[in-house]
C-alpha cells in the first residue's frame, strides 16, 4: 500500500515512513493511493471477531510494509481488557469499545475506557507501539510536535511516556482547557515529555505545528514527527470502531446504521467516511459542532470560513473549540476526485486566512454521495442534553458527547439505528456536569486528586521561532 499527497506535489511513500514523516514535504496529509474494499464475504467473517483481531483484519489492509506477525504483536499488544478497563459497571472490558443502548435504535459506543479517558487512546496506544517498533528497526530517535485542544495532548504522552528514542513536545491553549486535562497533562513527570501552554487559541497552536513541520531542514535536523490527526496512522486505527460499532448495533450485514460523531478537528469524523468508502453499510454520518460550526456551516452551504482566533467561541466542549480542522484537507481531495491542484488552490486561501466556496461547482454537488449531513450544539443544548439522558437513561455523558447526541436525535431516520460516539468520560469536564445535574461525576479511584499533583509546563507566546529554540536546546 503506498500513500499520496492531498497537495499532489510529494512522491508515494509506504505507511512506515509516513508514520514517522507526519505532513508531506508539499504541506498535504496522506492518504492511500486507493481505499481498500470489504466485500460481503469479509463482513460476515469480521461481524464475531474480538476488537484485537478485527483490529488486525482492518489495519493489515493498510499496513503492508511491517511483518503480518509483527503487526499482529503489535496490535494484540495495543488492545487489551487492562489497558482499556475504566467501562461503566457492568459492562466488559474485553469488549474495548462496548455498545450501550439508551432505547431500541440509539445506541452510545463507548470509546474513552482507554488510560486518559477519551477515544484518542483507541488510536494513540496503537501510535505508541507502532513508533517504538519502527524506531527500533531502524535504529532512529524522533521528536514528536503536536498541538491538543484537550485530550490528544494526554492521550499521546500517555502512550509514548517511557518508549524508546522518542520525546513529546505537545502544544495546548493556556488556559483554554479543563482543570482535569491540564492536570493529565501537565502532571506528568518522564523526562521524555514536554508541555508548552501557548498564550493563544488551539487554531495558533496547529499553525505552529505546522509552521515547524513545513520548515524542512528544521524538521530533518530534529527529526520531527507528528501524532496529532495530521497523521494517517490515527484515521486507520479509528477505522476500526467503526467496524466493531456497526457490527454491535445490527444483525445482519444487510443493514444500514448512522453515526453521529461530535467533531473539531475532523479526524474521527473522517475514519468513518474511510470505512463508507470501504464498503461498510453507513447510510449517514451526521457531523456534530459546537458553536465554532465552520463544519457545520460547510456541509449545509458549501462554503469553508475557518474564523480568526478572535472569533473561536471558549466553549464547554472544549476539544471541539476549532476553527481551522487539519483533517477537513482529506474529504475534500475525496470530494474533488483526488486533484491535488484543485486542493493546492483552495488551502492557498485557507493559508492566507481566506476562505474557499464551492458553491455552483460540481464538487459540491457530489456532496450528498458521500452521506454527510450536519448540525450544531450550544452550551443550552449540552445542559439539557446532558439532564435529558441522565433522567430518562440512567447514563451520564460529557459534554462533547451530548453534542453528538443532540444533533444525531435531529438526524435520526426511522428504522435506522443512530450510533453516538462517546468521545470522553464526563469526568473530564466536571465544571458543567456540576451544572447540568447538581453533582460530581464519577471517576476512577486511582485518578482522585490528580488535580492536586505537581504540574510541569513552560507557557509562552504563540511565536514558532520560540517554540523552535525550545525544542533545539532540548534535543
Amino acid at each position: 500500500m503506498q500513500y499520496l499527497s492531498t497537495r499532489g506535489q510529494a512522491p508515494a511513500l509506504e505507511f512506515c515512513d509516513i508514520l514517522l514523516g507526519g505532513l508531506a514535504p508539499d504541506g498535504g496529509l496522506y492518504l492511500p493511493e486507493a481505499y481498500p474494499r470489504v466485500s460481503h464475504a469479509e463482513l460476515d467473517e469480521w461481524r464475531t471477531l474480538p476488537y484485537h483481531a478485527l483490529a488486525l483484519r482492518v489495519l493489515e489492509k493498510f499496513i503492508t510494509d511491517i511483518p503480518a506477525c509483527d503487526l499482529k504483536s503489535l496490535v494484540d499488544r495495543t488492545y487489551t481488557a487492562q489497558t482499556y478497563r475504566y467501562c461503566r459497571p457492568g459492562r466488559d472490558a474485553a469488549d474495548i469499545t462496548p455498545l450501550t443502548t439508551l432505547e431500541p435504535g440509539l445506541h452510545l459506543l463507548e470509546l474513552s475506557n482507554g488510560p486518559t479517558l477519551a477515544f484518542k487512546d483507541m488510536a494513540m496506544q496503537l501510535l505508541g507501539n507502532l513508533f517504538e517498533y519502527v524506531l527500533d528497526k531502524r535504529g532512529e530517535t524522533i521528536n514528536i510536535l503536536g498541538a491538543t485542544s484537550g485530550d490528544t495532548g494526554s492521550a499521546a504522552e500517555y502512550a509514548m511516556r517511557g518508549k524508546h528514542n522518542v520525546k513529546v513536545f505537545m502544544l495546548s491553549p493556556h488556559g483554554k482547557m479543563s482543570e482535569f486535562q491540564r492536570a493529565q497533562m501537565y502532571s506528568l513527570p518522564d523526562a521524555n515529555i514536554f508541555n508548552i501552554a501557548i498564550r493563544a487559541m488551539f487554531d495558533d497552536c496547529q499553525d505552529i505545528v505546522k509552521a515547524v513541520s513545513n520548515d524542512a531542514a528544521f524538521k530533518a535536523q530534529h527529526r520531527i514527527g507528528a501524532v496529532n490527526s495530521i497523521n494517517w496512522a490515527r484515521v486507520a486505527a479509528q477505522i476500526v470502531y467503526y467496524f466493531k460499532g456497526y457490527f454491535e448495533a445490527t444483525r445482519s450485514n444487510d443493514e444500514e446504521v448512522s453515526f453521529a460523531v461530535p467533531s473539531g478537528n475532523f479526524g474521527n469524523i473522517c475514519a468513518g467516511h474511510v470505512a463508507r468508502m470501504m464498503g461498510l453499510p453507513i447510510r449517514r454520518l451526521v457531523l456534530a459542532t459546537n458553536e465554532n460550526d465552520v463544519l457545520d456551516e460547510f456541509f449545509r452551504t458549501g462554503v469553508y470560513r475557518p474564523r480568526a482566533t478572535a472569533e473561536t467561541s471558549v466553549t464547554s466542549s472544549p476539544s471541539m473549540d476549532i476553527s481551522k480542522a487539519s483533517n477537513f484537507e482529506r474529504f475534500v481531495f475525496d470530494l474533488v476526485r483526488r486533484d491535488g491542484a484543485v486542493v493546492r488552490d483552495l488551502w492557498s486561501k485557507v493559508d492566507r486566512g481566506s476562505s474557499f466556496d464551492l458553491r455552483g461547482t460540481p464538487w459540491l454537488a457530489r456532496l450528498p454521495e458521500f452521506g454527510f449531513v450536519s448540525g450544531r450544539s450550544t452550551h443550552a443544548d449540552r445542559l439539557a442534553t446532558i439532564r435529558a439522558t441522565w433522567e430518562k437513561h440512567g447514563v451520564m455523558i460529557d459534554t462533547h458527547t451530548a453534542d453528538g447526541l443532540k444533533v444525531g436525535l435531529e438526524q435520526r431516520e426511522p428504522g435506522v439505528p443512530m450510533v453516538v460516539l462517546e468521545t470522553a468520560q464526563p469526568v473530564k469536564f466536571a465544571e458543567t456536569i456540576r451544572e447540568a445535574l447538581g453533582r460530581e461525576p464519577m471517576r476512577p479511584g486511582e485518578m482522585e486528586g490528580i488535580e492536586a499533583l505537581p504540574q510541569r509546563v513552560e507557557v509562552m507566546d504563540a511565536d514558532a521561532a520560540a517554540v523552535k529554540a525550545f525544542i533545539a536546546a532540548r534535543t
